[in-house]
């Protein structure tokens, strides 16, 4: 039987501290008191992003008792290469929801993996079509490197030096049924795949 082509570097029981130390850090930075109304709002890139703010969302109301505005993006339409992409290769196509004011109000963008920050360029211009924040914050599960854009996250869950040709896989117990991030190199998820088919 071949050998599991992943390794996980984060497990249930870590990432729920890792999103309960990032709750914090936004609560702490931002000024979050209770009974107050509060100029900070948390959005969710599709899809992961979207089920990390959820998270984030419940975890900062128990740490302040108040009710942060949340919300989630599409950026399909907004990435720079969505004219190269092939008629198969098109991506599933969400609904945008921020039913809230974004002027003066700083937006805690959250996603699961930062590679290039070309996906958090294309949330901050989708951003920027509904309104005007006076600040973008960029809140991260894990952050890989490897930046094409300077762009820096505010909030990091795992920094994980990866090689270009390897694989970071967040999977979220509402979308995947577990919670993990897992890393693989692309070559030998490719030698797994072909030794199960060859067991077939």
């Amino acid at each position: 039987m071949p050998a599991d082509p992943e390794r996980v570097v984060l497990d249930r029981d870590d990432l729920r501290r890792t999103l309960v130390r990032i709750a914090h850090e936004i609560v702490e930075k931002n000024a979050v008191e209770e009974g107050e109304d509060p100029a900070v709002a948390l959005v969710g890139i599709h899809t992961r992003g979207a089920v990390i703010a959820r998270r984030l969302h419940a975890l900062v109301g128990e740490l302040t008792g108040t009710e942060v505005p949340l919300g989630d993006v599409d950026i399909s339409f907004y990435r720079d290469d969505i004219a190269g992409r092939s008629p198969t290769d098109q991506p599933v196509v969400h609904a945008t929801h921020l039913d809230f004011d974004l002027g003066g109000r700083t937006i805690v963008l959250c996603d699961d993996v930062l590679f290039t920050g070309r996906t958090v360029r294309a949330a901050i211009d989708s951003l920027f079509d509904y309104g005007r924040p006076s600040k973008v914050q960029l809140a991260v599960l894990a952050d890989r490197g490897h930046r094409e854009l300077p762009i820096r996250p505010d909030y990091v869950g795992k920094n994980l030096p990866t090689a270009r040709d390897e694989r970071v896989f967040v999977r979220l117990e509402e979308t995947d049924g577990v919670d993990e991030v897992a890393i693989a190199r692309a070559e030998d998820i490719e030698a797994a795949t072909s030794a199960a088919e060859e067991t077939r």
